[in-house]
């Protein structure tokens, strides 16, 4: 049986598409300014908070791909259609901004001392490795993620009981990973679908048992005090603030004081909690700012979380583009507004980019990949998409934290 669509997690997509873009507008920063400017504290409290973003996208690609398959009927068919569209839609852009991002980033670098051959050579690697430009590993690795996805489907189908341990055993993996990476394999682990198996695998257990926890999603102000699932909600929200806030300043030290050293392994638990602990925030911030929010607000969202993989890849293009010819004049008034410029013009000519080219060329898949079938809209009559529990419900729906 095919699943409803969520309209709610196109405004998760959004949400994320956002920190993304804040994360690398911010980023010249640490490069151009000393750690002692007034507003230094303000870009790393940005550039470390916000990196919530393309983790957010690896949790929802395993959500939305277990949402809509695990319960149908694995076939040949199936997963036939399933590889076919992540070849047209995924890999294919991914390989035409590899070709951009590689001609604009590289070629000129290579052109003069490099034969043809060694810079195909050295193009092949980039496609290979992600690293034509720093945004394309998401992209890599979820094409890592595409080939293991049968396998994990067929395993949870065949031992469902598995799924509830789906979040331990992929952060127990992730790290048992990380760790052995650290003090032996020395890889560059960024672009290793297995460095982010804490988010895939916890994406499994949100698509597989959407229907219990959906109840969590859309609770009510006036359950928050009165239910399990409140109290989970506000031990969520409180556990969040709280190892964002270290997140942040740790890596505000780590940039600022001098002799300030933690083991890398305490830096990346703590990035990997306050990520992972953000996809869950911004997955039901998503559910409230759809039934709360004003169709206005909700639509612009919603459309922003459509195009959003376009946005992604294009967007580097334009930001690179804006530091480069905003002026300054050595005016650190006016680099300041060219850092907030350049975030503006990434978010809204990439939004307008992709908008028009997949509003008028039928061919538009190749380049930003393909847009839902039916647009999401809510309307002033339109009703949550969601049905929000009675208490009789909402108690059954409880079980599952138990």
């Amino acid at each position: 049986m095919k699943k409803a669509q969520l309209n709610e997690l196109y405004i998760t997509r959004a949400l994320a598409i956002l920190g993304v873009l804040i994360v690398h507008a911010t980023s010249y920063t640490f490069a151009e300014l000393s750690n002692t400017s007034t507003l230094y504290g303000v870009y790393s409290f940005g550039n470390t908070f916000f990196r919530i973003g393309t983790t957010t996208f690896i949790f929802l690609s395993s959500f939305v791909l277990f949402y809509s398959y695990y319960h149908r009927p694995t076939t040949a068919s199936l997963i036939g259609n399933f590889y076919k569209k992540r070849f047209l839609y995924i890999i294919l852009p991914y390989v035409l901004f590899t070709i951009v991002y590689f001609y604009i980033n590289s070629y000129h670098i290579f052109a003069p001392i490099l034969t043809t051959s060694e810079i195909v050579s050295e193009f092949l690697y980039q496609l290979s490795q992600g690293k034509a430009a720093a945004h394309l590993y998401f992209v890599f690795i979820s094409i890592q993620f595409y080939i293991l996805f049968p396998i994990l489907l067929l395993v949870f189908k065949r031992y469902p009981k598995l799924v509830k341990h789906t979040f331990w055993i992929g952060f127990a993996l992730q790290w048992i990973f990380v760790i052995l990476n650290k003090y032996y394999f020395q890889l560059d682990k960024g672009n290793l679908a297995i460095s982010y198996f804490s988010f895939y695998f916890m994406g499994i257990f949100f698509g597989v048992y959407f229907d219990r926890i959906k109840a969590f999603l859309t609770v009510k102000r006036n359950q928050l005090f009165t239910t399990k699932i409140g109290w989970l909600t506000i031990s969520l929200w409180l556990s969040w603030i709280v190892i964002s806030s270290i997140n942040v300043t740790i890596n505000y030290f780590s940039r600022t004081v001098y002799g300030f050293y933690l083991n890398s392994l305490i830096f990346e638990l703590v990035w990997n909690l306050h990520t992972i602990l953000s996809a869950i925030v911004l997955l039901q911030a998503s559910f409230v700012i759809y039934r709360v929010f004003r169709p206005k607000v909700v639509n612009t969202l919603m459309h922003l979380g459509v195009v959003s993989f376009g946005v992604y890849l294009i967007h580097l293009l334009i930001l690179n583009y804006a530091h480069q010819f905003i002026p300054t004049y050595g005016k650190p008034i006016l680099y300041h507004l060219s850092i907030v410029a350049g975030f503006l013009l990434s978010l809204f000519v990439s939004w307008l980019v992709v908008h028009l080219v997949m509003k008028h060329f039928k061919w538009s898949w190749i380049i930003f990949g393909a847009g839902p079938k039916k647009m999401p809209i809510k309307s002033e009559a339109t009703e949550p998409s969601i049905d929000l529990p009675s208490s009789e419900e909402t108690k059954t729906k409880e079980l599952v934290y138990k």
